[in-house]
C-alpha cells in the first residue's frame, strides 16, 4: 500500500508538473533532485510553495498546513490537487487569493492607461 502511494504522489506530482509546462512554465518535481524534507513537491513557480496531492479523499484543510509549514519565507502556499478523471484545482488561502487578484487587477488597469 505505501508503496502504491508512494508512486501515485510521485505520478501526481510529474503530472502537475507537465500541466504548469503545458501553460509555459518551467518546472520540475523536487524530490527527484533533493529529496529534503519540507521541500515543495514540484518547483519552478517562483513565490509559490506547491504541495502536489493526488488523491480519491484529500482533507484539504490539513493539505494547506503541510504546505504552509514547508513554505520558505515569503511564499504563498498552495495545494494542487484531483482526483480520477477529474481536472487539476489549485487550493490557497483567500488573504494570498486577493494579493493575487489585487497585483493581476492592478497590471490590466495599468495596461488600461498606457493605451490611453
Amino acid at each position: 500500500m505505501a508503496i502504491n502511494s508512494k508512486r501515485k504522489g510521485k505520478n501526481g506530482e510529474l503530472e502537475f508538473s507537465n500541466l504548469c509546462k503545458k501553460h509555459g512554465f518551467n518546472t520540475r518535481r523536487s524530490q527527484q533532485y533533493a529529496g529534503i524534507h519540507g521541500d515543495a513537491d514540484v518547483v519552478g513557480l517562483d513565490g509559490i510553495h506547491i504541495e502536489v496531492k493526488r488523491v480519491e479523499r484529500l482533507n484539504i484543510e490539513q493539505a494547506l498546513q503541510q504546505a504552509e509549514r514547508d513554505k520558505k519565507e515569503r511564499e504563498i502556499p498552495i495545494v494542487a490537487h484531483r482526483r480520477n478523471r477529474e481536472e487539476w484545482k489549485i487550493t490557497m488561502r483567500a488573504k494570498d487569493w486577493f494579493e493575487f487578484y489585487k497585483a493581476w487587477r492592478d497590471s490590466v488597469e495599468g495596461m488600461e492607461e498606457m493605451d490611453c
